[in-house]
């Protein structure tokens, strides 16, 4: 199962994920951490859709979320809008307005974000 897993399992390394244990019983893995927001949760369980379908039975994850205040945080990079940051998160653009009133202690105006300014990703 491991192996079959190694996907979610090298997700859950690359995101830090706290407090975790990678157990195998009765040919089910189970999987427990504690993941910073509910954004990097729902990376780990699109990764386990994606590897054993959409209710896999091979694997049992309890992944709990550190921070529930926010959906997620963003580091903005070259290139980035307030709408793509949006697209990114929300799956449409339209939302970029709640990131920004979720970021006004640090943005004036919407068009105008700044590369490696860490932005709020509100819960919606």
């Amino acid at each position: 199962m491991k192996a079959k897993y190694k996907g979610v399992l090298d997700l859950g390394e690359q995101l830090a994920i706290a407090n975790g244990d990678v157990k195998e019983e009765n040919g089910i893995l189970h999987v427990t951490g504690t993941a910073k927001n509910q954004y990097e949760k729902n990376l780990l369980w699109d990764k386990i859709k994606e590897i054993g379908g959409e209710s896999p039975t091979d694997i049992m994850a309890n992944i709990e979320v550190a921070d529930t205040s926010v959906f997620a945080n963003h580091i903005v990079v070259k290139g980035e809008t307030l709408g793509k940051i949006s697209k990114k998160y929300y799956g449409i653009s339209g939302k970029y307005n709640a990131i920004f009133e979720a970021n006004t202690n640090i943005l004036k105006n919407p068009d105008a974000i700044q590369i490696g300014q860490e932005l709020v990703i509100p819960n919606l």
